[in-house]
């Protein structure tokens, strides 16, 4: 049954695995769909993540080398991403180590996309973004 509901109705299907795993039915629970789930959450999280932090060093990098277009909604943006990344190191601190660790290429792809947002050289960004994950997460700095 589970199966067959994990396709058809999703959210049923994850009132039945609470239901399940609240009465211990453990011989019951959709196991390979579960452990799709979970590891798609993991997925998710990580996603979310250098989402956040890419857009969050678009603007930064717009914020920086534009400033006649600087604007309230370009710093609101930079303080929203800003506060999207640490509300979620808050949650899930395991997620720091994963920060640093895509830290550069999340910037080489901001790097890229701003220059064709923007329609600015890409050489006229850093090769190498010059400010550390701390500074670039520090609600005080560079606005």
């Amino acid at each position: 049954m589970s199966k067959n509901l994990y396709e058809q109705d999703y959210y049923l299907w994850v009132e039945d695995i609470l239901q399940k795993i609240q009465e211990k039915k453990w011989d019951e629970m959709d196991w390979d769909n579960l452990w799709e789930e979970i590891d798609d959450m993991g997925k998710s999280q990580k996603q979310r993540l250098t989402s956040n932090l890419r857009i969050l060093l678009m603007h930064l990098l717009k914020w920086e080398f534009q400033p006649e277009k600087r604007t309230n909604s370009g710093k609101y943006t930079i303080i929203e991403h800003r506060r999207r990344i640490l509300e979620q190191l808050e949650d899930s601190p395991s997620l720091k180590n994963y920060l640093n660790l895509k830290f550069e290429a999340t910037y080489q792809k901001a790097r890229k996309d701003t220059s064709l947002e923007t329609n600015l050289s890409l050489n006229l960004f850093p090769e190498k973004y010059p400010y550390k994950v701390e500074q670039v997460l520090d609600e005080d700095w560079f606005v």
